[in-house]
């Protein structure tokens, strides 16, 4: 038979949709498997990163139909975002318009490579159904008071002309466009993900064995919870009164109490209050002023590369010793972490130290090593023996600290501190092409909720899009409303969420289905069947912004009464990059690789073949057009060589006893195959050795002729490799099987079990060649097999000793 991927693949896919095959079915009494991966932007176009992602999520699929599991195989598209407007704005079109034209378009792709979704419960985030039912979640968490409205310094993107949260910024740039970011001071809304911290960090730990470990550590990290003392500084009265008396003191954070005696002196970050009013009240120098606002503007990152500093010619109290000690601005100091203030300690702290060197500030030892003496040119971070720090003298550092903390707390001067990194996410976006905050502001009754029979508040569709600030601002009507609670004239919110949001919550949607699809974003008990997501595949990039949101949704989600669990994913497979010359695929290294163009060449089934084998899912994938020829030489092969199979509606049945020697083999190699999908789906994925066993297993099946054995072989190799290529292998069981062969297959131990056995033969120790036995010979009739193998190596020569090692080699002694 002539292979042809264009006929057969149209045909069967055709097929899946007329049959709704892949539709979950609503019988909540069987055994369910969630399959899941992240989905995409709809940017117009699949690329070879889309591809792997799809195809490892689809095999999961198609295996676990296979095993009579009721699989849900959702996709959707993330489709609000800066990507849309800023192609709105380049091509003189609608935000929406290319959106959805994109969205109709990797439609077609997704269909054009076999992937196994929904139909029924495809979604995009822009769908004004989506909009309204997040906008309901929005109203419930500010009434719980997880949401809010502050002002604040904020991470402002000057391409993207948004604020952007603090995970957003990677290495000081915008992590969409990597453009620097600088501060902003602005209004914006907040979820309080920091009343989440510790049990986001706790439950970390139920995910192990399940998540990837360079995940869990790097959200662990992202957290960054930190115990120490946490106490306030007091101004003396001269710098007081340089402050209008505006100011007594400000706090601090230290995890090293044990160096509290240590401190020469403090550290403001330019953004501080303190900083801000002194500013504002013209207590400092013209000159002054324009060094702190170039450390604002510069990214967090380069602030930490070289130190810089300004004395504010203000003094604070030590606590324990009544000594001065000066405060100055220092652009290491960042308002992220702790209260934006720190004690410096640089004779025990790096950073401390080659500030204080750099500005000539005194270094005041106060912990020695146990041996050898304290270097004069660098801090001693080790642990070691106090001294110069008073009743405290002579104790271990590290254990110091839960003396120093009580000595605080007894004295009521500080307490023992729990701090994190982690800041709540600030989602206010200013721009045009997301959901809209549902919030009124009115002038008598201040921040309000709209009404939930309101919703949604959808965007309009009037509006003129240029790339200069907000076009909601601009917008003649949208904006103008009425308050909510007192019926008054008032504006409306016109700043739109991060689009996080929207992937925060996405995978509970799916569990909806047609029937209340309009009705409710998900019913408790749709939740209850369906979740956790089984296998959750994205990418590594997500692990501290869409994951770690995610699961801080669930959460939230679970006080508000939706769900009763805590975490949203249960196994997580974070795949590799697909790399061509060494380099991540992008358009603008001119490396890219087109779906379409292989899909119309190879064939679908080419594409998914070459993507699951060239490498394990977790690794980096390098693209190799050979490779891809190979995998579609392979296809063809195993298409055309079904023409050996006996049409069957049942396996065959076979008995082995009276196989040839090259047929037990080959029965063994297709059951060897058969074993390893199983172990490649339920614990190792990789699906390279799955492919791999095939291909072993096709070559031994080559190599005889029994047409039982050929027609067994295909009804299991056509059956492990559906969720791969599933195209052919759907033409080749409707075929030869009736379908019959896409479900769970029997592994059957007697092919296992070997006749004869295999043994090296050494002569003094030496391999020279290999013997095959009976596996019930006895050691006589092994030696003697060895003897006549090996007759050259030991004629006439006298035998000194035989030795038999089970079932690995013989070894001859001989001497003369």
């Amino acid at each position: 038979m002539e292979y042809n991927s264009t006929t057969i693949e149209k045909k069967w896919q055709e097929y899946w949709v007329q049959n709704k095959s892949f539709e979950p079915s609503e019988d909540f009494s069987k055994d369910k498997k969630y399959i899941l991966s992240m989905f995409p932007f709809p940017s117009g176009r699949l690329h070879m990163g889309h591809v792997r992602n799809y195809s490892i999520s689809d095999a999961f699929a198609r295996y676990y139909r296979q095993q009579n599991f009721n699989v849900l195989h959702p996709i959707g598209f993330d489709s609000f975002g800066m990507p849309a407007e800023n192609a709105a704005i380049k091509n003189g079109s609608h935000p929406k318009g290319w959106t959805y034209d994109n969205i109709d378009y990797m439609k077609g792709e997704f269909a054009s490579l076999g992937f196994s979704f929904s139909k029924e419960r495809e979604l995009a985030t822009s769908d004004e159904l989506y909009t309204k039912f997040e906008q309901s979640f929005i109203i419930d968490m500010f009434e719980k008071g997880l949401l809010y409205r502050e002002k604040g310094l904020l991470n402002w993107c000057p391409h993207d002309q948004t604020v952007l949260a603090n995970e957003q910024v990677v290495d000081g740039c915008c992590w969409r466009c990597d453009t620097p970011i600088i501060k902003k001071d602005m209004n914006q809304y907040y979820f309080k993900i920091t009343q989440y911290a510790d049990e986001l960090l706790t439950d970390l730990k139920k995910l192990e064995g399940g998540w990837p470990k360079q995940v869990l550590t790097m959200q662990e990290n992202w957290i960054g919870k930190s115990n120490g003392l946490a106490f306030d500084l007091f101004f003396d009265d001269e710098s007081r009164a340089k402050l209008n008396n505006t100011f007594e003191s400000f706090d601090v954070f230290t995890t090293r109490p044990d160096t509290i005696y240590g401190v020469s002196y403090t550290a403001l970050a330019p953004e501080h209050k303190i900083v801000t009013y002194m500013i504002e009240n013209n207590l400092l120098s013209d000159e002054v002023i324009a060094q702190i606002k170039e450390m604002k503007n510069t990214s967090s990152i380069d602030r930490q590369k070289e130190k810089a500093g300004i004395a504010l010619g203000l003094d604070v109290v030590h606590p324990l010793t009544g000594e001065k000690v000066p405060v100055w601005i220092a652009n290491f100091v960042l308002m992220d972490y702790g209260s934006g203030a720190v004690m410096a300690v640089p004779a025990h702290d790096e950073r401390d130290f080659d500030f204080a060197k750099k500005y000539d500030l005194p270094i005041k030892a106060v912990i020695k090593p146990y041996e050898g003496e304290l270097s004069s040119g660098s801090a001693f971070t080790e642990v070691g023996e106090l001294f110069n720090s008073g009743e405290f003298d002579g104790l271990n550092s590290k254990k110091s600290q839960y003396n120093i903390i009580k000595y605080f707390e007894e004295n009521k001067i500080g307490k023992k501190t729990t701090n994190y990194k982690l800041k709540d996410w600030g989602v206010s976006r200013q721009r045009y092409w997301g959901a809209p905050i549902p919030f009124i502001h009115c002038e008598d009754c201040g921040l309000v909720m709209e009404k939930k029979e309101n919703l949604p508040i959808a965007l309009p569709s009037d509006v003129e899009i240029t790339g200069e600030g907000n076009p909601l601002d601009k917008h003649p009507t949208w904006k103008h409303c009425k308050c909510s609670k007192c019926g008054k004239d008032a504006l409306r919110e016109t700043d739109t969420m991060d689009t996080f949001v929207e992937s925060s919550w996405y995978f509970l949607r799916f569990c909806a289905s047609k029937a209340n699809w309009e009705t409710e974003a998900f019913s408790k008990e749709q939740i209850g069947y369906w979740m956790g997501v089984d296998q959750y595949i994205g990418g590594i990039e997500h692990a501290i912004l869409h994951l770690l949101y995610a699961r801080f949704f669930t959460k939230v989600f679970r006080d508000l009464g939706y769900l009763d669990f805590d975490e949203p994913f249960d196994n997580l497979l974070t795949q590799g990059m697909v790399l061509k010359d060494g380099a991540k695929m992008s358009k603008s290294k001119g490396n890219t690789v087109d779906p379409d163009a292989i899909i119309e060449k190879y064939g679908a089934d080419t594409a998914r073949l070459f993507i699951l084998f060239a490498a394990p899912p977790t690794q980096e994938l390098e693209w190799n057009d050979n490779a891809v020829e190979g995998a579609y030489k392979f296809i063809k092969r195993f298409y055309d060589r079904s023409s050996n199979i006996v049409k069957t509606d049942t396996i065959p049945t076979i008995d082995h006893s009276t196989l040839s020697k090259d047929e037990k083999y080959a029965r063994k190699k297709v059951y060897e195959a058969l074993v390893r999908a199983n172990d490649v789906y339920n614990e190792k994925y990789t699906f390279n050795t799955l492919i791999a066993g095939t291909m072993e297993a096709m070559n031994a099946l080559n190599a005889q002729s029994n047409s039982d054995l050929w027609s067994e072989g295909y009804w299991i190799l056509a059956s492990i490799m559906e969720p791969v290529i599933p195209h052919v292998c759907w033409q080749i069981s409707s075929e030869y099987f009736s379908l019959n062969n896409l479900n769970p297959q029997r592994v059957i131990d007697e092919v296992f079990i070997e006749d004869s056995i295999t043994l090296g033969v050494s002569i003094n120790g030496k391999r020279r060649t290999e013997i095959e036995a009976a596996v019930d010979a006895s050691n006589e009739e092994i030696i003697q097999l060895a003897r006549e193998a090996a007759s050259k190596w030991i004629e006439g020569k006298e035998t000194v000793k035989e030795i038999v090692v089970p079932k690995k080699l013989v070894n001859i002694v001989v001497k003369g």
